[in-house]
């Protein structure tokens, strides 16, 4: 069974301090459903039509955790927290390759 991962980028940030406090929550809440974080930060270089965003992924054991941990309870107050307009972000569950 391939892994899955989170793969998010960050387009901007509009208020950093809901961002923590989703951060805060949202690291244990992935780490208890299986995720393990294995990008966090800035890209130290982009090419092609590459954007400098911050970018995290998370690692999953299956597809199915990938999908399950984003609906948690754990995971669901992080976004509470985060609310609304504080981040615009693009989300995405991706299966690996075999």
């Amino acid at each position: 069974m391939p892994k899955a991962y989170w793969v998010t980028t960050y387009k901007s940030i509009s208020n950093p301090d809901a961002l923590a406090a989703y951060a805060k929550l949202a690291g244990p809440a992935i780490q208890a459903a299986g995720g393990t974080f294995i990008v966090r930060g800035m890209p130290a270089e982009t090419y092609e039509n590459g954007m400098k965003q911050r970018t995290v992924v998370v690692e999953f054991p299956s597809l199915k955790q990938a999908l399950a941990a984003h609906g948690s309870p754990g995971y669901q107050e992080a976004l509470r927290a985060l609310g609304k307009g504080s981040v615009d972000r693009d989300m995405r569950v991706v299966e690996g390759a075999e």
